[in-house]
C-alpha cells in the first residue's frame, strides 16, 4: 500500500522547490546572504506558509546581522515571491509567505559541542584514574 501524503505536505514541498529557485534567480539584493530553505510548513487552510531558512554569513558580516538582514529582505519580498509562486503552482489561494530563521542547525551545533566537551572530560578523568593507579 502506497504511503499517502496530505495535500499540505505536497504544497509545502512544491513551494520549497520553487521558492529556492526564485530566491536564487530573482532576488538581487546584496544584503541577502547565502540562504537555504530548510523546510516549509503550510497551514491546514493553505492561508499561510511558514518558511524556515538557514543563512551562511559571508565576508566581514556577523552571522546574527546576516540572518537579520536576510530575513528583512525576504519578508519585504514576500509579496513578489508569492505572486511568482502563484504563476507556477495552480492553487485557488496562494498562501501568504512568512520567513523565519531555522534554529535547529544552531541547536545541533550546541548539542554537538556539549557532547564533545563531555566526552573530552570523561576521557581526561579516565586518563587521570589510570595514572593514579600506577
Amino acid at each position: 500500500m502506497a504511503r499517502e501524503f496530505k495535500r499540505t505536505d505536497r504544497v509545502a514541498d512544491q513551494i520549497q522547490r520553487d521558492l529556492a529557485v526564485l530566491i536564487q534567480r530573482e532576488i538581487k539584493d546584496p544584503r541577502l546572504g547565502m540562504v537555504t530553505i530548510s523546510h516549509v510548513k503550510v497551514s491546514k487552510d493553505l492561508g499561510y506558509a511558514d518558511i524556515y531558512i538557514t543563512v551562511m554569513a559571508f565576508g566581514d558580516q556577523d552571522e546574527a546581522e546576516s540572518i537579520a538582514a536576510s530575513l528583512k529582505v525576504l519578508n519585504a519580498a514576500a509579496g513578489f515571491l508569492r505572486t511568482e509562486l502563484a504563476r507556477g503552482i495552480k492553487l485557488r489561494i496562494m498562501p501568504h509567505l512568512r520567513f523565519h530563521f531555522d534554529e535547529t542547525v544552531e541547536r545541533g551545533r550546541r548539542l554537538h559541542s556539549l557532547i564533545e566537551s563531555a566526552y573530552r572530560q570523561e576521557k581526561a578523568s579516565q586518563h587521570d584514574d589510570s595514572d593514579s593507579e600506577e
